[in-house]
């Protein structure tokens, strides 16, 4: 059974492009899925959308997303504000702008337990504090009176880890949580996001690039091409028989870090200009089907 599943997604922006076409996903309870694609491939949306966060230029079409057997695309934005503060939270990409700069970190921890779940400011802070142990940050009471500036890129993203862990929500979205970090904190990071996931038994999307990632963390994975689902897998099927021509490049094109002399291999253009293809197809189908639910409407 899934926690979240995700059905026929199509987002565009408003009399523009899409972004999104028809995606679907499903997340089971405790379970880790990994969206991968390269930049601009849509999977940032597909959190967003998931969230209730997108910007406003943007437009959900058409599809389903169901959050623990509530279509919340149904719901009157209020309660779908409300339904998701309760169920799902979010680890941003950007350690430094997430956090308010005006503000210090306990705060910005405990206010939503306040202000949204109705903890009392006791309770809040208590619950702050055991997490910030809890993803091994040192003087837990020190830092919850500093501002972000005042700590490492490191340390201002074990604090996004312990906020979006604090209502103990059932669905967190990763939005590449480590891309700006350095290379020895980003393994400290999964590790820590990996063990607090195993441990709180959270359904984790997890959104990233990088395939080394998605073969030590997650589950199943779904690659995207322009907005397009290409393949969806079992990480160890994935790794053992890719079925898209994409997912194969893709695959390829990890760099093979027990072969240092081993050359770059870029996605071939031919493949690219392949499922290209494909989505401009996906396109004029689309717009086809619209264009004749208009003339049987008129």
């Amino acid at each position: 059974m899934s926690f979240l599943s995700v059905r026929n997604l199509t987002l565009r922006l408003k009399n523009g492009p899409r972004l999104l076409r028809r995606v679907s996903l499903d997340v089971a309870p405790g379970e880790v899925r990994g969206l991968v694609g390269e930049s601009g491939a849509g999977k940032s949306m597909i959190g967003k959308a998931i969230l209730g966060i997108l910007p406003g230029a943007v437009e959900i079409a058409e599809g389903e997303i169901w959050l623990d057997g509530t279509d919340l695309l149904s719901l009157p934005p209020t309660e779908r504000r409300r339904r998701i503060g309760a169920t799902a939270a979010l680890i941003p990409q950007d350690p430094l702008t997430a956090l308010n700069p005006s503000h210090r970190i306990g705060p910005q921890i405990t206010d939503r337990l306040v202000h949204i779940l109705g903890w009392s400011r006791t309770d809040a802070t208590a619950r702050a504090l055991d997490l910030l142990a809890e993803v091994h940050i040192p003087d837990p009471e020190r830092v919850m009176r500093n501002y972000p500036h005042e700590l490492s890129g490191g340390m201002r993203q074990r604090i996004l880890i312990a906020s979006a862990f604090a209502a103990e929500p059932k669905l967190i979205v990763a939005d590449e949580p480590t891309t700006a970090l350095d290379v020895t904190v980003q393994k400290q990071i999964l590790r820590l996001i990996a063990g607090m996931q195993a441990r709180h038994q959270t359904a984790l999307l997890f959104v990233t690039h990088d395939l080394g990632v998605v073969s030590k963390v997650c589950q199943r994975l779904t690659v995207l091409y322009s907005g397009m689902v290409v393949e969806d897998a079992s990480v160890t099927d994935f790794f053992a028989a890719p079925r898209h021509a994409y997912s194969a490049a893709l695959l390829a094109a990890t760099p093979k870090y027990t072969d240092p002399a081993a050359g770059l291999l870029p996605v071939p253009e031919t493949v690219t200009a392949s499922v290209r293809a494909e989505v401009e197809a996906f396109d004029r189908a689309m717009d086809s089907a619209i264009n004749e639910r208009g003339l049987a409407d008129g």
